[in-house]
């Protein structure tokens, strides 16, 4: 059995009846939504950030809805490169420019669990199991990530990735159009099924597309009350409740049947089963980064091949580059052999170390559509940024927008473009995070994004067409506020693509 981080809700709700709970409920998120809660321009000390004005929720809703205009509104009100906020008794503060930047992912006492578990609300919570989990048992997760990227294992992942690309694509047929942000993030979820959970679940397309939309509820129903007030009985937080129940009972009944049957499998739950983790390490595990690593890989898959649809030069360079791996390193392969079993013949080191216009692209590609806003909390004393107090237990934010679409460390930012020299300042660049919280699972991620790119490029023409099916005159721009696919805000953009000759 297993409690998920509403226990409270549920004790209280247990002393009255539904009516009372509604009731109750309504007229404190109305109070909450009229009057606010928290600190006024009134309490600052000369050394705290300064407030942004309108401190009750409607006023910072837009924290969740409209994430990059909020904050880019935040610093045009108040003049200042550091600003706060409350949501209810907790304090936030947003800051932004170099020192800020070097302070933020220097300070080891600014704790990267603690800010998204109460400012993020997407990561499914289970008590013992995504939330409130010991610093020993988080230690052990990031261990068993460490080991799932080893050469071995990333090495065994590479013929399922390409087929799993296989499989998929020929259901696309061989023509049409599809939405790049569906489709593409689709395959993407399926690659990272197979590469972070169990054979059985990624061999099972059914209960993998099941798993996608258990995980877009609760992508969706994340909501300013959901976040704030989870004790609410309102139909998002029930739906994100049970749909955080089925996705634990999928991962659970997958490590029983893996258990009973008593025969091994090359994946990531054997592994975890041969190191005789506790149940509750083995689903966190397979729970939380399946969620993290198919958001972030799908939004940077889905923008790489969009970015290239109409962009000739480097879709050449591209398609140049991965024919010349595998006019290396294929030398023997039967002349029938299907385009996934030629790219699977190219070994692990190559992919990695021969590839320097596939890492331009993933490099440019996270700089100007990965709308990510780093989130901490500061678990030690109080501390300065730019002459402004960071009390202790505050919530710290930082946009990446800061400096990814910094036109003075990046001009012409939302120009796509791998030739781009990182900026030559401390942090200048922090695609896959800064300081203590690099991404540890990048090299998977790197590995699953050169595979899909080079199974689409090398099967399908293809360019970027508009809903009526013609040329667009503006090309597809990343919206920072979609903070899960960053997709265009208004147009409507597909991929019109023909299989090619080399589709097997």
């Amino acid at each position: 059995m297993y409690t998920v981080g509403l226990q409270s809700a549920a004790d209280a709700f247990l002393l009255s009846s539904l009516t009372v709970q509604v009731v109750l409920a309504l007229f404190i998120l109305f109070a909450l939504l009229v009057f606010g809660h928290g600190s006024s321009k009134d309490d600052l000390s000369a050394h705290a950030p300064v407030y942004l004005p309108g401190s009750h929720l409607l006023a910072i809703a837009p924290f969740f809805r409209r994430r990059f205009d909020f904050l880019n509104e935040g610093f045009r009100k108040t003049g200042e490169k550091l600003f706060q906020f409350n949501m209810l008794r907790e304090t936030v503060i947003v800051v932004s420019g170099e020192s800020a930047r070097k302070a933020f992912f220097a300070n080891r006492a600014f704790d990267l669990t603690e800010g998204f578990k109460v400012l993020s609300g997407a990561i499914p919570m289970v008590k013992g199991v995504t939330s409130e989990l010991h610093t020993r048992r988080i230690a052990l997760i990031h261990k068993r990530l460490v080991s799932l990227q080893k050469n071995d294992h990333l090495r065994q992942l590479i013929v399922p990735i390409l087929e799993d690309c296989h499989r998929v694509m020929d259901t696309w047929g061989s023509s049409g159009t599809f939405d790049p942000f569906e489709k593409i993030y689709e395959l993407v979820f399926q690659t990272t099924v197979r590469s972070l959970a169990s054979q059985e679940i990624a061999d099972d397309p059914a209960l993998v597309a099941r798993l996608k939309s258990l995980y877009d509820i609760l992508d969706h129903g994340t909501t300013p009350t959901t976040v704030l007030l989870p004790w609410l009985p309102f139909p998002s937080m029930l739906r994100k409740l049970l749909a955080t129940k089925e996705v634990y009972d999928i991962i659970s009944r997958a490590i029983d049947i893996r258990l009973k049957s008593g025969k091994p499998q090359d994946d990531t739950l054997q592994m975890l089963v041969d190191a005789q983790d506790e149940r509750l390490v083995i689903v966190g595990f397979i729970m939380g980064l399946l969620v993290a690593g198919a958001r972030a890989t799908g939004t940077t898959a889905s923008w790489l091949i969009t970015f290239l649809g109409n962009n000739l030069e480097w879709k050449d360079k591209a398609i140049c580059e991965i024919e010349g791996l595998m006019s290396t390193y294929c030398l023997e392969a039967a002349p029938r052999a299907s385009l996934s079993s030629n790219l699977a013949s190219v070994p692990l080191e190559a992919w990695e170390a021969e590839t320097p216009v596939l890492d331009a692209l993933i490099h440019e590609t996270l700089r100007i559509a990965q709308p990510h806003t780093a989130m901490r909390r500061n678990l030690g004393p109080d501390t300065v940024i730019d002459t402004k107090t960071i009390p202790s237990g505050a919530y710290i934010v930082y946009p990446f927008s800061d400096v990814h679409l910094n036109p003075e460390l990046y001009p012409d930012p939302w120009k796509f473009d791998p030739n781009r020299k990182e900026a030559n300042t401390p942090f200048g660049y922090v695609g896959w995070g800064g300081g203590k919280t690099i991404c540890l699972g990048q090299r998977l991620a790197r590995m699953e994004l050169k595979l899909i790119t080079s199974m689409m490029l090398l099967r399908f023409r293809y360019s970027i067409v508009d809903a009526k099916g013609a040329q667009p005159d503006l090309l597809p721009r990343p919206n920072w506020n979609d903070i899960l696919l960053c997709r265009p805000d208004k147009d409507i953009y597909y991929l019109a693509y023909d299989k090619t000759e080399v589709s097997l």
